[in-house]
């Protein structure tokens, strides 16, 4: 049962036909060392090397109209803003190289018209304003924070109930459950803090 079960049935099929190679295609097969996965590996390794040589080419030729814009602006600095000339309207749009950078949405030139005074005193002034109004409500923050820390202090009751908690279960580390007694007149101290802080919200 254990092994018979799990092992599949074996079909043979038989075909109606014989089947017969010929014996130069049953010689061409025994002498080929080559198997699928040799034939696979092989087209891979083809198909590698001829990715590898376009992307070198696309480089290489980006890298060539780098060197050519960059000496012809070098030997030939511009010396007006002119209009565009037919030969740059005639060329490809590209996305890459100096004019797709000075063309990005990133690329900001420096501002042509300068500040003026008045304008930069403007900004002085709402400087300063802002900082006056910055530095009242860092002193309002700071006094909600007081009003709050004096709030959050702890009722003598409270900081007993504690420390008697505490000491318990540093006495009984091993045996928690002893500190039972501890634990509900801790509790009973915190709701009344609790109920108390409820009535001051609700005023």
């Amino acid at each position: 049962m254990g092994n018979t079960g799990s092992t599949p049935e074996q079909h043979v099929f038989h075909a109606d036909a014989p089947v017969s190679f010929s014996q130069s295609v049953l010689d061409s097969l025994q002498r080929s060392p080559e198997t699928d996965r040799v034939r696979a590996n092989d087209v891979e390794l083809r198909i590698q090397s001829r990715v590898q040589s376009e992307l070198t080419r696309i480089r290489d030729a980006h890298a060539q109209q780098l060197e050519e814009l960059t000496a012809r602006l070098t030997t030939h600095p511009p010396s007006e803003p002119s209009a565009p000339s037919q030969q740059q309207l005639d060329a490809p749009n590209e996305s890459t190289g100096l004019f797709a950078h000075l063309r990005s949405p990133f690329y900001q030139a420096s501002p042509t018209n300068p500040e003026s005074p008045t304008s930069r005193a403007q900004k002085a002034a709402d400087s300063d304003l802002s900082h006056d109004s910055v530095e009242k409500e860092i002193m309002d923050l700071r006094r909600k924070l007081e009003a709050r820390k004096k709030v959050e202090q702890m009722s003598p009751e409270v900081a007993g109930a504690r420390e008697r908690l505490v000491q318990c279960l540093r006495i009984n580390d091993r045996r928690p459950l002893d500190c039972w007694q501890e634990v509900e007149q801790f509790k009973t101290e915190v709701g009344k803090l609790e109920r108390d802080f409820l009535r001051k919200i609700g005023r």
